[in-house]
C-alpha cells in the first residue's frame, strides 16, 4: 500500500472507493482506510470516516463530488480514535445519518460518536444501490461490527482483521474469547474478499481467517506452556517468554493481548488467578 497516498481516492470495486487517512503509526499501519460505497451519481455511504482530520474530511467530500453522489449515511465499525472521530464533522457538513454502536467509556474510545441508528446483528443497511449486512464481531472491542457488501460479498472488517498483523485485544472491553468466536462466525460466511481498516484488499479470506485463528491459538498455547513451566507468574514474568518472537519495543502493546489470553484461559477453567495480577497453572 506504500504507493497509495493519503487523500487519494482509489476505486477498488464497482461500488467501492477507498480513501486513506493521513494517520500512519505502529497501530494503524499505513493509516485508516475510509470507504465510500455507492454508484456514481447516487446516494453514498461512508464507512469508517477515520480521524477528525480536516484534510481527510475534505478528501472524502472531494471523492463524493467526483462520484457525483450525496453522502447519506456514515457507518462506523467501532469507536476507536482512528475510526470514528471524523463522523461528527462529516455529518455536520452533509446531514448524513450516523450508524454504529455507541462507544464504551473505557478511556480508549471516541465518546463523540453518537449514532442515530444502532443496527441489529444480521440487519441490512440500505443506501441507494448498496446493501450492507451487519455482523456483530465483538472481540477487538465490545462494540465492533463488520459489514458484508451484498452482491460483491466484500467484507469490511475494521480492526477485526487487518493486513500484515494481528489486532490488539485490550481488556475489559476487548475479549479474546469473543474475538475467536467472532472469527468462527465469519468463517461461515460467503466472503469473496476482505477490505480491512488498515492495509489492502485480501482476496483469500478463508485462508486469512484460518491463519489468524491459528496464530491466536498458538499464542494461547505458548502462554499456557510458559505458565506451566513457571507454575505461578505475573504479566511481566510471562511477557518476554510468550512474546520472545516480537521486538521488545512492541512488548507494551503485546502485554495487552497477553492479558486477554490469560483472562480467556481463566474463563475456560484452564488456569486460575489466585491473586489479582498473578496467574497459576
Amino acid at each position: 500500500m506504500s504507493d497509495i497516498l493519503a487523500g487519494q481516492a482509489v476505486r477498488i470495486s464497482e461500488h467501492v472507493v477507498r480513501v486513506l487517512a493521513p494517520n500512519p503509526s505502529v497501530f494503524t499501519g499505513p493509516g485508516t482506510n475510509s470507504y465510500l460505497l455507492g454508484r456514481p451519481g447516487g446516494d453514498l455511504l461512508v464507512l469508517d470516516p477515520g480521524p477528525a482530520d480536516e484534510a481527510h474530511i475534505a478528501a472524502l467530500l472531494d471523492a463524493a463530488q467526483v462520484m457525483g453522489g450525496t453522502i447519506r449515511d456514515i457507518v462506523c465499525t467501532h469507536t476507536h480514535e482512528d475510526h470514528s472521530p471524523g463522523a461528527a464533522p462529516l455529518a455536520a457538513r452533509t446531514g448524513a445519518r450516523l450508524i454504529g454502536n455507541p462507544a464504551p467509556a473505557d478511556g480508549f474510545n471516541d465518546l463523540s460518536f453518537c449514532p442515530d441508528l444502532v443496527p441489529a446483528d444480521g440487519s441490512v443497511i440500505a443506501c441507494g444501490d448498496v446493501r450492507l449486512r451487519v455482523i456483530a464481531t465483538p472481540g477487538h472491542v465490545s462494540n465492533h461490527l463488520c459489514f458484508l457488501l451484498e452482491g460483491e460479498n466484500l467484507l469490511f472488517t475494521g480492526d477485526h482483521i487487518m493486513q500484515g498483523s494481528t489486532v490488539v485485544i485490550v481488556p475489559p472491553e476487548g475479549s479474546m474469547r469473543e474475538y475467536l468466536a467472532s472469527m468462527e462466525k465469519l468463517s461461515a460466511l460467503p466472503i469473496a474478499a476482505i477490505a480491512p481498516g488498515h492495509g489492502t484488499i485480501m482476496h483469500d479470506p478463508q485462508h486469512v481467517i484460518a491463519a489468524t485463528t491459528r496464530h491466536r491459538l498458538a499464542r494461547e498455547s505458548k502462554t499456557l506452556r510458559a505458565l506451566r513451566d513457571m507454575q505461578r507468574a505475573t504479566l511481566d514474568d510471562l511477557l518476554p517468554r510468550v512474546y520472545d518472537d516480537v521486538p521488545p519495543f512492541m512488548h507494551a502493546i503485546a502485554k495487552l493481548s497477553l492479558h486477554a489470553h490469560l483472562i480467556k484461559l481463566v474463563e475456560d477453567g484452564t488456569i486460575t488467578e489466585p491473586l489479582p495480577g498473578t496467574w497459576q497453572a
